[in-house]
């Protein structure tokens, strides 16, 4: 059975009881068929909902795709992360509405939104709003969003940005490395941004292990995404494994 209700709700509610984790599916990276097959193996390992996007080179049909193919395979939400109006999709449970409030062009700041709402209200998706900050490397994502990337040494930086995003109305806050970043977002950014913030912070990219995952849910992250590394246990057949390793470290 899928899910059903709302994903902002079920967000909220599971955070009052535990640390989350979610898992990041690319759908460029494989075929949809792997990709069902890396959301089950992710949600009987304990992740609490799957994300569906990338930043370069998907297409809508794509997207949709492998939304409703995983729908069918997972009891957990299934959450589009556009990085841009193509990875929106009628059978996702939710979008996060992203903002990405450090980047230099204003397209990713308010204009794909713009574009994109729309479409989100006629397809009865529910957005949640979210800001996104990315952080020093920044991978394709920084590079893609023209991101001003926070530098690893200001964390008071990124902690503005983020209280920003809360006094704006939004719901979520993302810090984000850039996917498969040789370095998690560091742990004194995360304490100072959790220390302002009273709604959840998500921290995501160079999060390997275990290890890794208990660093950065100690310093203050509320959910922790992984992508690179489940991408890399499915090449070697350890998607339990791996997000067994994570989930158990942050909780």
């Amino acid at each position: 059975m899928s899910f059903s209700g709302r994903v902002i709700d079920y967000i909220y509610g599971n955070l009052r009881k535990k640390k989350l984790h979610f898992t990041l599916i690319d759908p460029e990276k494989q075929s949809k068929e792997k990709a069902v097959k890396i959301a089950k193996q992710a949600y009987e390992a304990g992740t609490s909902a799957i994300m569906v996007g990338g930043s370069i080179g998907l297409t809508q049909e794509e997207v949709d795709q492998t939304v409703a193919m995983i729908k069918k395979a997972v009891e957990i939400p299934v959450i589009l992360f556009p990085g841009d109006v193509s990875g929106v999709s009628k059978s996702a449970d939710a979008i996060f509405f992203m903002s990405l409030l450090n980047s230099r062009n204003t397209y990713y700041i308010t204009g794909a939104q713009a574009i994109g709402a729309i479409a989100i209200k006629r397809l009865g998706i529910e957005a949640i709003p979210m800001g996104y900050i990315v952080v020093e490397p920044g991978g394709a994502v920084g590079y893609i969003g023209d991101a001003r990337v926070i530098p690893r040494s200001k964390p008071k930086i990124a902690a503005s940005y983020a209280l920003a995003a809360e006094y704006l109305g939004m719901k979520l806050v993302y810090l984000e490395a850039g996917s498969g970043a040789d370095e998690h977002v560091p742990e004194e950014m995360i304490r100072a941004t959790k220390s302002l913030l009273s709604i959840p912070l998500i921290v995501g990219g160079g999060i390997r292990n275990g290890k890794d995952a208990e660093k950065v849910a100690k310093a203050g992250a509320d959910i922790i995404v992984t992508g690179t590394a489940v991408e890399k246990a499915a090449r070697e057949n350890k998607v339990r494994e791996k997000i067994s390793e994570i989930v158990e470290a942050i909780r």
